[in-house]
């Protein structure tokens, strides 16, 4: 029993500290935060990704909008695994994504108090269909896997 409840408990930090983490890149700056997107241009570069030469200009914008939609993937998968030790499948989905979408519009309000940031219906977008993709993936790989059994 204690075991299990260690679990859940675990399984509810790691979604705190993703939120924690998500928070973290929207407080920056935006000189910070395209210091941080060239980084991972020049990154990628190295890794012989040249990012910069397929997309040009649009290659920060690329990578930012990325970033958000790889973020909110994490934080949906994350409410998934917390959110399904209490509910059924169904309702864990649609509480996931809801929390999801109620955490991106959250991190887009605070980003209209962040010195060159603005908050975006955009981005909260970009951030659900994020959360939407992770579930999906999430029901295609829990398919596979009952198949498998």
């Amino acid at each position: 029993m204690i075991n299990k409840d260690y679990k859940i408990i675990l399984k509810y930090c790691l979604v705190i500290t993703w939120m924690i983490v998500i928070f973290c890149f929207s407080k920056d700056p935006a000189t910070v935060s395209n210091e941080k997107s060239d980084f991972v241009i020049e990154s990628l570069t190295s890794l012989g990704i040249d990012i910069g030469g397929i997309f040009g200009k649009m290659s920060t914008f690329i990578v930012r909008k990325m970033g958000h939609f790889t973020e909110y993937f994490v934080l949906c998968i994350l409410l998934i695994f917390a959110l399904a030790c209490k509910f059924k499948v169904k309702k864990t989905y649609i509480a996931a994504i809801s929390i999801t979408f109620l955490y991106a519009c959250s991190d887009e309000f605070h980003q209209l108090f962040v010195p060159g940031r603005s908050g975006k219906i955009m981005d909260v977008l970009i951030d659900t269909i994020g959360g939407l993709v992770a579930i999906i993936i999430y029901k295609i790989v829990l398919s596979i896997r009952n198949k498998n059994k």
